[in-house]
């Protein structure tokens, strides 16, 4: 295939909005396009201006993993609102309780104006818990600031939210044998602007 000399798609015009992106699916990733999202706006805020920040809704405040110790020593913000894995909790009606006083302060932070990308980071799960009111949620993202973008993560996403997203990012788990490995990835504008589908497949231990 040769590579296009001329750009095939339309240059985007009109007025810039802040968009809803949900990446949900059984596979591994959600989480870690969310950050590389927040990496991105963050290293353009001479641009926009805002602040960029990520609210973790099953991770302790206390967390030290990976993107807590890079995105620190950078100046993001990544506040944890959780205790943890529900099945590691002593009480899990307090668990709920904090991931609804966690709902406030990201509720703020999203309605403020100040910000230019706000990371729910596995929301879906106190959601589906039942310890978020999805009501809340969903007005919060309609009534927003115009400007303000938010992405929000974790495992069976609500109908209700992917059907106002802008932007769904399904990842499912990979299919594996021993003489194939199938990946699919499932990418949705709900715009209408685009949606495909990428399957790849290659024999095992030769890479996609």
């Amino acid at each position: 295939e040769k590579p296009p000399t001329e750009r095939s798609t339309p240059k985007p015009e009109g007025t810039r909005r802040g968009l809803i992106l949900v990446h949900t699916g059984d596979g591994k990733g959600k989480s870690t396009a969310a950050f590389g999202l927040a990496l991105r706006a963050f290293g353009r805020q001479h641009v926009h201006g805002k602040k960029v920040k990520i609210y973790q809704f099953m991770k302790v405040p206390s967390a030290r993993f990976g993107e807590h110790r890079a995105f620190e020593q950078l100046g993001l913000a990544v506040e944890g609102l959780g205790d943890g894995f529900s099945w590691k909790s002593k009480d899990l009606e307090h668990s709920g309780q904090l991931a609804r006083e966690g709902w406030q302060k990201a509720k703020a932070a999203i309605m403020d104006g100040t910000h230019f990308l706000v990371v729910l980071d596995e929301i879906t799960y106190p959601l589906i818990y039942g310890w978020l009111p999805l009501d809340d949620v969903l007005h919060t993202l309609q009534q927003r600031p115009k400007d303000v973008h938010v992405c929000l993560t974790g495992r069976r996403c609500p109908p209700e939210l992917i059907e106002i997203a802008d932007t769904v990012f399904t990842l499912p788990l990979a299919v594996a044998d021993d003489e194939t490995r199938t990946v699919l990835t499932l990418l949705e504008r709900r715009d209408g602007a685009c949606g495909f589908r990428i399957v790849s497949r290659s024999v095992a231990g030769q890479g996609p």
